[in-house]
């Protein structure tokens, strides 16, 4: 079993011996990963696209008033009940997977085209299919990355910052790209369901983590693995998630410093106990692949 204080304990221990390379190394994964809520330079954007009406509210500054008018006119004329209720499925969906609001931005284009503006639509396709592509090229194995530095930083007080890049030096950086995205794909999916995707987020937890540890594994393995570390966790998780709530509130009331300086670093080095934890307990009642876990690359 595992309480909350030990593994915070464990976690302030980490950042006092790591304190300013972990600074940056989250500093670096909030500005291309959006690890903890935060959007990313350029290729991300605020919760505006949470508006089920984006596509009116974004491109509001290429039409005059009366071409707007009769934009959003259409727009409601072609509204039916199964496309309101597809658009509450976007708007509570979207900042939940990383890369599907582009998916559904690619999906709006679309609409552009059917109003006659492909000039627009094209430019808003081309702009969400980069975004796609740097999210699982780029930001999830950087992902993946972070969870290594601190896997190492936990062991090593002099960890170095370019730790987290280890996931691109090798053949795995591809390997590592696609199970991120199948992880994703597949949270996508559940989250369909509602409830479901909210229990398969806890469920798919540790899949990063079994990533940064031994980055060959197999999808069928790290998928497997994570749920059997997870199984009569989640709820437990989900208490610890919630237990950095006032540290999350402070964050915001300095305007993320505090996060920067240490919320973030405190809360990514708890979960990477966390996995540790759950990590000894799979090897020592010898979980189905749990070899995997002893493999530290």
């Amino acid at each position: 079993m595992w309480n909350r204080k030990e593994l915070k304990e464990k976690a302030k221990n980490v950042i006092k011996n790591n304190y300013w390379t972990a600074v940056i190394v989250c500093f670096i994964l909030m500005m291309f990963t959006g690890e903890f809520g935060s959007v990313t330079v350029v290729t991300r954007e605020n919760g505006e696209s949470l508006d089920p009406n984006y596509v009116e509210n974004r491109i509001s500054t290429f039409f005059n008033e009366e071409e707007r008018e009769n934009l959003i006119r259409q727009r409601y004329q072609l509204n039916n009940v199964p496309e309101q209720a597809i658009n509450a499925i976007r708007a509570n969906l979207n900042n939940i997977i990383k890369s599907e609001k582009y998916i559904f931005k690619i999906w709006d284009a679309i609409k552009l085209f059917y109003l006659e503006k492909p000039q627009i639509g094209i430019a808003l396709c081309v702009g969400a299919i980069i975004a796609c592509a740097f999210i699982i090229f780029i930001s999830e194995p950087l992902t993946v990355g972070g969870k290594k530095y601190f896997l190492k930083a936990r062991e090593n007080k002099e960890t170095r910052i370019s730790t987290i890049l280890d996931v691109y030096k090798n053949k795995n950086w591809f390997h590592i790209a696609g199970i991120m995205f199948l992880k994703n794909l597949y949270n996508l999916l559940w989250f369909l369901t509602i409830i479901g995707g909210f229990i398969k987020t806890y469920e798919y937890r540790m899949i990063p983590y079994i990533l940064a540890q031994n980055p060959k594994v197999s999808k069928k393995e790290a998928f497997d693995l994570s749920k059997q570390m997870m199984n009569g966790n989640k709820w437990k998780a989900f208490v610890l998630d919630m237990s950095f709530f006032l540290w999350n509130l402070l964050s915001v009331l300095t305007f993320g410093l505090l996060g920067i300086l240490y919320v973030n670093p405190y809360s990514l080095a708890t979960n990477t106990e966390l996995y540790i934890i759950l990590k000894e307990k799979a090897i020592k009642e010898k979980y189905q692949y749990c070899e995997i876990l002893e493999n530290n690359q």
